[in-house]
């Protein structure tokens, strides 16, 4: 309990940090266009940066970044901006794909960052049964706040009001309708650990919860990286471990998931489980990946037609980027109502080539940088469907989606509901030196449009492209 208590921050950590109001800058202003941010985190090894490029739908953690709203017949979508192709400052952004029109509205700026040119601070979404929008901003460890934000009007992007400043990193916000919010994110109480939030409103939340702590034998630090999602009243979330809190050697998967808006959490057979989990070793624990020297690259997860939970990840033998550290394998672990089984979808170059996982009736599909692309080594590459017609046993490449491109497309995001022709999200950029970062989108055949870079009017029709593409 001894180290229990040091690492959840009972210590310096306990109090709250205190942020200074933040100027609003440019907050709710529109913006003539969709222009993603480009970044490197500067640990450089022989095969270029731990990763860089363009990364206006990261990270994996941030969920979720779009949704479709059915009331509406639009898909809502928040992105890391920046304000023109010479500057990485960071615009906290929405936009709205209007499904019947086909148009997109001009973005709005929900949060100017005054400066900050971290994609970690990127936004994500929710939308509440009265169909107001609500953007959570990431915050960066206790150095920079979070934010949560509310639409003025349902289904509407024009004007947002603050509702709250606090330590919030990688938020991921679910909303039970009839219910209120799940919010689980990270604190840097020391190091990341994991906590939840609740509210039935959105504007009066819950203390903070800790969710998981865990600590080996020895060690003083821990931490973890989540991905979640929520299917009907049930939350679940996958996460991993960084031993003694180093971030380059996470490993191991565990899941757990609550069904009453964290009052309790149970894993994946019902069985209760004491919360936060402390222990390595623990009913909670899915797969040891520090027994078989493989790091863990969280990119998505799912429920089955028949509710059972699903994970796709990223494996490799260490943090470096390059070929010392291949195969970069993806990986697919489903429940099956009594076992955890693990199958292998592909290879790719990076730790950090995020893709989607798509749970159909009649096939799944993974929608990824799978392909090398331009820039080898890097994160990201050409976009490809893999197909599954056997519940994720085996996979096969059944269509590469963009090829002959200038940059390395990255992080593929899928909506919440998504709706053909927005299925899948992603932006561009070159990892091997600053560039500029095109943001797109795909329908289940394949087809891409491009974000408008410039927009002169309120909406615009997106840009269909042709690939390989000839003036891109």
């Amino acid at each position: 309990m001894i180290i229990y208590s040091l690492i959840l921050g009972m210590s310096s950590y306990a109090q709250d940090p205190v942020f200074e109001l933040k100027p609003t800058g440019r907050d709710n202003q529109k913006f003539d266009g969709y222009r993603g941010i480009w970044f490197e985190l500067n640990q450089k090894y022989e095969y270029g940066d731990k990763y860089s490029g363009g990364l206006g739908t990261y990270t994996t953690n941030h969920l979720p970044l779009a949704i479709y709203a059915k009331e509406a017949d639009k898909t809502f979508f928040v992105y890391g901006g920046t304000t023109d192709s010479t500057e990485k400052y960071l615009l906290c952004m929405i936009g709205c794909y209007d499904h019947k029109t086909h148009k997109v509205s001009q973005p709005t700026i929900v949060c100017d960052k005054m400066g900050v040119k971290d994609p970690h601070d990127n936004p994500v979404i929710q939308i509440d049964d009265k169909g107001y929008i609500w953007v959570f901003v990431n915050g960066r460890g206790r150095a920079r706040p979070g934010f949560k934000y509310r639409s003025i009007n349902p289904y509407d992007i024009e004007k947002f009001e603050q509702i709250t400043m606090e330590e919030m990193a990688y938020p991921q916000p679910w909303y039970i309708e009839g219910k209120g919010f799940l919010n689980l994110f990270t604190k840097y109480t020391g190091v990341r650990l994991l906590y939840f939030e609740t509210s039935t409103d959105g504007f009066n939340w819950s203390d903070d919860h800790p969710l998981a702590a865990i600590l080996e034998p020895g060690d003083t630090k821990g931490g973890h990286y989540q991905i979640s999602t929520r299917n009907g009243n049930t939350v679940g979330t996958f996460f991993n471990r960084h031993p003694d809190g180093n971030v380059d050697k996470r490993t191991d998967l565990y899941y757990i998931e609550t069904s009453d808006l964290g009052k309790t959490w149970t894993s994946v057979e019902d069985n209760p489980l004491n919360i936060p989990i402390i222990e390595v070793e623990n009913p909670a624990r899915v797969i040891n990946y520090q027994e078989q020297g493989l790091n863990v690259y969280l990119c998505d997860m799912g429920f089955d037609k028949d509710g059972h939970p699903v994970c796709l990840y990223v494996t490799s033998r260490g943090h470096e980027p390059g070929p010392k550290n291949s195969p970069y394998q993806w990986k697919l672990t489903r429940w099956t109502g009594s076992d955890w089984v693990t199958s292998a979808v592909g290879d790719s170059d990076h730790n950090y080539d995020a893709g989607s996982l798509y749970l159909l009736d009649d096939k799944w599909l993974v929608v990824a940088p799978l392909v090398n692309g331009p820039q080898l080594w890097g994160a990201g590459g050409e976009l490809a469907f893999y197909e599954s017609a056997d519940e994720g046993k085996t996979w096969k490449k059944i269509k590469q989606i963009t090829n002959n491109s200038p940059r390395n497309h990255t992080y593929v995001r899928r909506p919440i509901n998504a709706q053909d022709p927005f299925l899948y999200f992603w932006a561009d950029g070159n990892p091997d030196k600053f560039s500029i970062s095109k943001l797109y989108f795909g329908d289940s055949s394949g087809h891409v449009w491009q974000l408008p870079y410039e927009m002169k009017g309120k909406m615009a029709k997106p840009i269909k492209v042709v690939f390989p593409p000839e003036n891109n």
